[in-house]
């Protein structure tokens, strides 16, 4: 009997999974890390809330909700391929990142009222560009950087003023933030309750052109 020397040919790799890989939404995570970290701060701004210690939760929001927990809804949006997205929340994460680190400092560091105007206002300039990219995204996004561009500039003004703190204009820029706060806390609640319900529960009015109220929306901040 010959042997048969022909080469066989190699069995073909098994087929990977077909289904392709489902990532949730990480938009409503990033704008209640967002929203909270905001409104408190912004309370404190308003001069509502005078205790001497209020900035500590502030602080404790800033590293991890409004930072880490935010910086990761960024990556997720990467992933995603939302640029938008992904450049709002991660951004937004080195912001509050920055404030935790700055803000015990500032009392240490003597006069540093222009130079933190300018921190402000850099981020001002920030956010008034994706506010013009927000007009493709949501107007519920789109009200949250609107809103939050006047509060960058509005704080801005305050640390470029000499005088008693707070100065009147960040206090104005408080209440601009506490707005800011409830319309971030807003779209993250429409885009999660939307999603659960399969349905448009909470509106968001998208932007696109041609697109239908959906239960999933992009959105930042």
């Amino acid at each position: 009997m010959n042997e048969d020397t022909r080469s066989r040919h190699p069995e073909p790799p098994p087929a990977g999974d077909p289904r392709p890989a489902v990532w949730g939404d990480p938009a409503p995570l990033g704008l209640a890390g967002f929203a909270l970290t905001t409104l408190l701060l912004s309370i404190i701004n308003t001069n509502l809330l005078k205790e001497s210690a209020a900035i500590i939760p502030v602080l404790g929001l800033a590293a991890f909700y409004g930072g880490l927990a935010q910086f990761a809804a960024g990556l997720m949006e990467f992933r995603r391929g939302n640029t938008f997205g992904a450049t709002a929340f991660v951004s937004f994460a080195a912001f509050w990142l920055s404030y935790w680190w700055i803000a015990p400092r500032l009392a240490l560091a003597g006069d540093s009222h222009n130079s933190l105007g300018l921190f402000l206002l850099g981020w001002a300039i920030f956010t008034a560009y994706m506010t013009v990219a927000a007009l493709r995204v949501s107007l519920a996004v789109l009200v949250v950087l609107a809103l939050l561009t006047l509060t960058f500039l509005l704080l801005a003004i305050g640390a470029f003023q000499t005088g008693a703190e707070p100065h009147v204009m960040t206090q104005v820029g408080g209440w601009f933030g506490i707005a800011t706060g409830l319309a971030a806390w807003y779209a993250s609640a429409a885009t999660v309750i939307n999603e659960t319900h399969a349905r448009t529960v909470l509106p968001v009015g998208p932007r696109r052109p041609g697109a239908a109220p959906q239960a999933r929306d992009e959105g930042p901040a």
